[in-house]
């Protein structure tokens, strides 16, 4: 999704960038991991499908992906790279043209050291705050029935679950933004700034 190429969202824990190719290897190599393919539900691809992919999500209007980095690793360094700071991403997905209120939003921390740490959490956090210029009111998670930190991560964020496929072993999360909800996500994400991205630098826009 083009709406937010040119956009870097700095937390106190991580920092979102736009996917781009300089990405592509890291993520690469931690696909290739059986459990995050499991996790995901995803299948391994070639480094040069890997390049295709990241082309095809930014150009598709009904993705929206950001890079999560290491918001600590990412500022120790003015000259640090962002491939060695990076901790997973975060996707938002308009996925029922009859409901353009409704996204589908998935959060994957795929680098090991940076679990346990309220990565996904706040990357959630920012992701849902972010789209919500898009007009979304209503977010639902797929989660796979063993993943059982994913399913506590979205409840702690007032996700309800609403199904549940036994022919997909996953459940479904939802969270409908109320006025109350959109108070609460504005409140735990009152710190988050909003930066231009060029080519790996931040600049005020």
């Amino acid at each position: 999704m083009r709406l937010n190429e040119n956009i870097l969202l700095l937390g106190k824990k991580v920092v979102l960038v736009p996917y781009t190719s300089e990405h592509v290897p890291r993520y690469h190599e931690w696909m290739k991991s059986e459990e995050l393919q499991r996790l995901t539900a995803s299948e391994p691809l070639t480094l040069e499908q890997e390049y295709s992919m990241q082309e095809s999500w930014r150009e598709d209007a009904d993705k929206c992906t950001f890079i999560v980095l290491d918001a600590e690793k990412w500022q120790a360094q003015p000259r640090t790279t962002e491939e060695s700071c990076m901790a997973g991403d975060v996707n938002l997905f308009l996925t029922d043209p009859g409901d353009p209120s409704l996204g589908e939003i998935e959060v994957m921390i795929a680098e090991p050291s940076c679990r346990g740490k309220g990565f996904g959490t706040e990357a959630a956090l920012m992701m849902m705050s972010y789209v919500s210029k898009l007009g979304l009111t209503k977010f639902e998670a797929k989660i796979g029935q063993g993943n059982e930190p994913s399913i506590r991560m979205f409840r702690k964020l007032h996700f309800e679950q609403v199904a549940v496929s036994s022919v997909f072993q996953e459940v479904t999360l939802r969270l409908t933004v109320t006025e109350h909800e959109r108070q609460w996500l504005l409140e735990q994400t009152s710190h988050v700034q909003e930066k231009c991205y060029r080519d790996g630098l931040s600049e005020s826009c």
